[in-house]
């Protein structure tokens, strides 16, 4: 929009007729600004949806210790003699029933029998059971007042009215000008699954950790979960898969309020500084475009009576070279004179008859020269 009209039309424009049309300028402007906007927060999503893996990580490769159980059975009941078994033996001879002295066999009664178990029952596995306990948890807190859609919803308008006046011209105005723009945000990811599908995955996934031999074994345990703080084990504080699983702890642990966010605004106001300002400048503006339209007539008027004149004047001086200029003004003061007090005025008639009485004159002329 390089080199607007409007632009030009101003410059080439009485500078003082500008200034007592703009100095004489009445107005008044209303300006209305709605916001009706909802904001939607799924990072608790992202962070569960990429935590996952790294819980599945911990669950296929657990943390265990072994577990001795000791137990002083009758020696038909005992399941293997052990290291233990024979050094508790030594220690407890009350236990023996026979001895041979000649093999030297020993018989015992009764005997220590060692049950060695493998158990999942470590702080660092029952923290993983409370963070997928809790998960679950939280999920079913959001979807009870899950909102999935996010939009944005603006409008603004303006209420112009003025008058101003330039001698007996009086010149007034009423515009509205409205604005609206609406966005939605349905918050699908880079697959183009929505929230809802979103989150079935993620329970999908949940439950798929819940069948471990882990969580299971934890399960039946009935233990009381864990609470904050975390205790910084060196596994917790070393291994990867376990800084995400904090991370997500930690998150769930401050941001329980709720996701979706309002925003309803209404600003309405009688504006009195530079935007009424700009816009009394474009009613300037607007009124002289107003005023070019007779000026445009006006010039094309002249333009064109400049040219029908100029083509009769160079007929009769060419059929008649030795035509002086009174001459030649008397025929055309004559025939004004004649075609300005007639009822018909408008241009194409004014021009045929004009053209006629010219016509006249030059067959007179070419009589005499004969």
């Amino acid at each position: 929009m390089n080199g607007l009209e409007i632009v030009d039309l101003y410059e080439h424009t009485n500078d003082e007729k500008n200034k007592k049309f703009y100095d004489s300028i009445d107005s008044s402007l209303y300006v209305t600004n709605e916001i009706d906007a909802r904001t939607t927060n799924f990072e608790w999503l992202e962070i569960m949806e990429e935590t996952i893996r790294y819980l599945d990580n911990i669950l296929r490769n657990p943390n265990r210790f072994i577990i001795n159980e000791e137990d002083i059975v009758k020696i038909e009941l005992a399941r293997r003699v052990t290291v233990e078994s024979i050094k508790h033996l030594s220690k407890n001879t009350n236990l023996i029933q026979d001895y041979n002295k000649k093999t030297g066999d020993v018989k015992p009664s009764k005997i220590l029998n060692i049950n060695k178990e493998e158990s999942f029952d470590t702080y660092e596995n029952r923290f993983i059971y409370s963070l997928i306990k809790n998960m679950k948890f939280y999920i079913e807190r959001k979807k009870r007042n899950l909102v999935t859609e996010s939009y944005n919803k603006a409008n603004k308008q303006m209420e112009y009215k003025a008058k101003s006046n330039l001698g007996k011209e009086k010149i007034d105005i009423s515009m509205t000008i409205n604005a609206k723009k609406e966005d939605k945000d349905e918050n699908k990811n880079a697959s183009g699954m929505t929230i809802p599908e979103r989150i079935e995955h993620l329970e999908l996934q949940i439950s798929d950790l819940t069948t471990s031999s882990v969580y299971q074994s934890i399960e039946k345990k009935h233990i009381s979960l864990v609470t904050s703080p975390i205790k910084k084990t060196n596994v917790i504080l070393k291994n990867v898969n376990f800084q995400y699983a904090v991370k997500l702890w930690n998150y769930m642990q401050t941001h329980m309020e709720e996701d979706t966010k309002k925003e309803n605004t209404k600003n309405n106001f009688y504006d009195n500084g530079i935007l009424k300002q700009m816009i009394d400048e474009s009613f300037l503006l607007d009124y002289l475009v107003l005023d070019s339209v007779n000026k445009e007539k006006q010039e094309e008027k002249e333009e064109l009576s400049e040219k029908i004149v100029s083509n009769m004047i160079e007929k009769v001086i060419t059929l008649d070279s030795n035509i002086d200029q009174e001459k030649l003004k008397q025929i055309i003061d004559k025939q004004y004179s004649i075609i300005k007090y007639k009822t018909v005025v408008n241009e194409k008639q004014i021009e045929e008859t004009f053209k006629n009485a010219m016509n006249k004159y030059l067959d007179k002329v070419k009589e005499i020269e004969i």
